[in-house]
This record gives structure tokens, C-alpha cells and sequence, in this order.
């Protein structure tokens, strides 16, 4: 089939080798000229024969708004948007009401698998109508990994984004756990060979995974990691997943917990330790660190 591509970088361009691999045709369109195929959104949509599916992949908020803003002026009843980006599932849901009223449909698909996805296929969660999600079938066969798993029509529209946003929870707290006993194991004297740990748990351990084998990764390239600054980012879908839980009244202490390292991370001395350091001298005498 044809599918419209928006948005060409570290993942749109490995989706669309992924898909030209399994015999489609992708048209790409993106705001560096060297990376498109076609050089705007209306040129992508005229090239494309009706019933046509554009694949959105840009940053969630303001640019995905822009973008799907824009395709809803160029395309006709009966075509789909899919926004495969990292947006927040109340926006899908704004979004298909928007498109909906022009006759478009709108598939919202959360997708992992990061620079790897290339070769070993992305998982996929997605959500909306199952009419919707048929005309996009065939390239959904095309991203997924071999086999029977890594794909679910997770539910209606927003089920996507929302499965997405609660996997990248679960991602934060799995990282934490694995940096929390790195930095432990590290600080003894007794280990000698924290690398070799953490390679030994990759076979025959409870604790084996993905995450695992990129954290040996990670060490073989620099072993104590001494390259690094201790700063870690995060993509929002963290913080909606706390969110989440908060309206929800599910407890989440955590992945919340992770997400709140996350920030701790960013401060290189800390007004919290700052309190903490007076009271235990206030109360107990110990001694405090000046700057």
C-alpha cells in the first residue's frame, strides 16, 4: 500500500526503511530538505491515491497540532491520520473530533523500539475505530516484530497513547532499579567487577531483560560510565503517567519515585540535602559540608 510519512528523524526514518523493506510504498515529507521525499504536506497528499493514511511522526503539543491542522485543510472523507508520535491521549481524543468533522479518520499509536526498531520491529499500541485501524493494517504487519506479538488494538481512540505513556512508566522505574544497584555495587570495595556482575545477570536471572543487555552495552563502552554527566531528561510521559495515577487514585510510588530521581538529577546541589544537612546539625550535631 502507500502511505505519507511526516516527520523524518531518528525513528520516522528507520520506519520508513522498515516499511520500503516489506514492499510498500512510503512517501516521506519532513522540514529538512536532504531527508524528504517531497518538500510539503500538500505535495505528500497529492502524490498519494485515495483512500490515503499520512503517518504522523513529529513532537508532541504544538508541532503535531500544526501538522495535523494542516492535513485536515489538504485531505478528503475516507482517508486516516495516524499519530504515531509521543502525544498525551487527551489530545488524540481532541484530535479525532476534529478530523472527524471533515469525514477523516484518526488512529492514535504509541511505539517503542527506539534505533533498534529497524532490525528487530516495533511494538506497537494503538487505539481507535477498527475501520480506522484496517486501512492502516497492512503497515502495522510491516513495523511489528516476527511473530505473533508486539502489536494490540489496545482500544479506542487514545488506548494507544495511553498504553504507550504507561509502558514508558514502567520504563522509568526499570531504569532506576538497574542505576540504583549499579551505583551501589559500584560503591563497595568488595565487587571488583561490577561490569561482569551485570553481564552474569543476563542468563539464568529474574531480573534479565532488554534494559539489562543495554546497560552491558553501555559499560563495555565506558565501563565506570566516568563520560557521562549524571543528567537525565524526561520525555513527559512520566510525568502524565503520575498524573494519571493521581485522578485514578492508583498508587504508583515507583514509577513515581523514578520520575522524581529524574529531577533530583538536574540539581547539582541540592536545596532539599540543604535542609536536611541543617536539621541533622541542628538536632543531632553532625557535621555539615560548606561551600
Amino acid at each position: 500500500m502507500e502511505l505519507g510519512l511526516v516527520g523524518l528523524g531518528k525513528m520516522g526514518g528507520n520506519m520508513r526503511e522498515r516499511i520500503r523493506r516489506a514492499g510498500h510504498t512510503v512517501i516521506g515529507y519532513d522540514r529538512n530538505p536532504d531527508l524528504a521525499d517531497v518538500h510539503s504536506l500538500e505535495k505528500l497528499v497529492g502524490k498519494l491515491k485515495g483512500p490515503r493514511v499520512v503517518w504522523v511522526m513529529v513532537p508532541a503539543g504544538a508541532a503535531t497540532q500544526s501538522t495535523i491542522d494542516e492535513l485536515a485543510e489538504l485531505l478528503r472523507p475516507g482517508d486516516v491520520v495516524v499519530d504515531g508520535g509521543n502525544s498525551r491521549w487527551t489530545d488524540d481524543e481532541k484530535h479525532a473530533e476534529e478530523l472527524a468533522a471533515k469525514g477523516i479518520g484518526f488512529v492514535d499509536c504509541g511505539v517503542s523500539g527506539g534505533v533498534w526498531g529497524l532490525e528487530n520491529g516495533y511494538a506497537l499500541m494503538y487505539g481507535g475505530d477498527a475501520e480506522n485501524v484496517a486501512k492502516v493494517r497492512p503497515i502495522f504487519d510491516a513495523l511489528k516484530p516476527e511473530g505473533d506479538l508486539g502489536s494490540v488494538h489496545a482500544g479506542k481512540v487514545g488506548a494507544g497513547h495511553f498504553a504507550k505513556m504507561v509502558h514508558n512508566g514502567i520504563e522509568y522505574a526499570m531504569m532506576q532499579a538497574y542505576a540504583e544497584g549499579w551505583e551501589l555495587l559500584e560503591k563497595v570495595d568488595s565487587v571488583t567487577d561490577v561490569r561482569e556482575v551485570f553481564r552474569s545477570w543476563q542468563e539464568g536471572t529474574v531480573i534479565r531483560s532488554w534494559l539489562l543487555d543495554l546497560a552491558v552495552n553501555a559499560l563495555d563502552e565506558d565501563e565506570h560510565l566516568e563520560r557521562l554527566k549524571g543528567y537525565a531528561q524526561d520525555s513527559g510521559e512520566g510525568r502524565w503517567t503520575v498524573e494519571a495515577a493521581i485522578d485514578n487514585a492508583v498508587p504508583l510510588p515507583a514509577i513515581t519515585a523514578s520520575l522524581f530521581a529524574r529531577f533530583a538529577s538536574r540539581q547539582e546541589d541540592s536545596p532539599q540535602m540543604k535542609m536536611i544537612a541543617a536539621l541533622r546539625n541542628q538536632f543531632g550535631g553532625h557535621a555539615v559540608e560548606k561551600k
